[in-house]
């Protein structure tokens, strides 16, 4: 039996998605990229720890951002490519309003996920963590994304499934729900 979804209430003008844990679950081991990324700092001899997002901030204070970026991306966009399609995806094929997805994702993971999965003509504007120059939770990517919807924030529901996600919906002014709250 699988899980059915409930669209998003026809109130709103614009949808934005999350992409892993929303839409596809990409095939990632985080704790395998935060060694590799520890890896990365101790190749320059420098001492790390901590979460992988942590880690990506700290890379900037040690002129690291580019390697470290290129760590995760390098793990996002294979797990792009063994992917599996979430319940939500389905009812993104029958949207007619204006769809983004932002993703504290790559942007070129999150093209990948999305061509594997048929969704790619279905989703209108695509913003990443390394699109603009910040990330989730700073509202930039997800006020960029609306913005190449065509739409305002007020007017765009955004879907998510972390807490980082609300996060950002409510620094960037949109509507927010959580994916599990669309799966019946």
């Amino acid at each position: 039996m699988t899980a059915a979804s409930r669209r998003v209430d026809d109130d709103w003008a614009a949808i934005v998605y999350d992409l892993d844990g929303t839409l596809v679950d990409l095939a990632v081991d985080w704790d395998e990229v935060t060694t590799a990324a520890i890896a990365a700092f101790a190749d320059r001899g420098i001492d790390a720890e901590g979460g992988l997002w942590g880690l990506l901030e700290r890379a900037n204070v040690v002129d690291l951002r580019g390697r470290i970026e290129e760590v995760i991306c390098d793990h996002e966009r294979e797990g792009a490519r063994y992917s599996s399609r979430l319940p939500l995806a389905d009812g993104l094929t029958e949207e007619s309003r204006p769809v983004g997805v932002c993703s504290l994702n790559c942007e070129e993971a999150c093209r990948i996920a999305l061509e594997i999965h048929g969704l790619d003509p279905h989703v209108d504007a695509v913003v990443g963590r390394r699109s603009v120059e910040n990330h989730k939770p700073h509202p930039e990517p997800l006020l960029t994304t609306v913005e190449r919807l065509g739409a305002t924030p007020e007017t765009t529901m955004f879907v998510g499934d972390t807490d980082r996600d609300a996060i950002t919906a409510e620094r960037a002014g949109t509507g927010f729900v959580y994916v599990r709250d669309l799966i019946e």
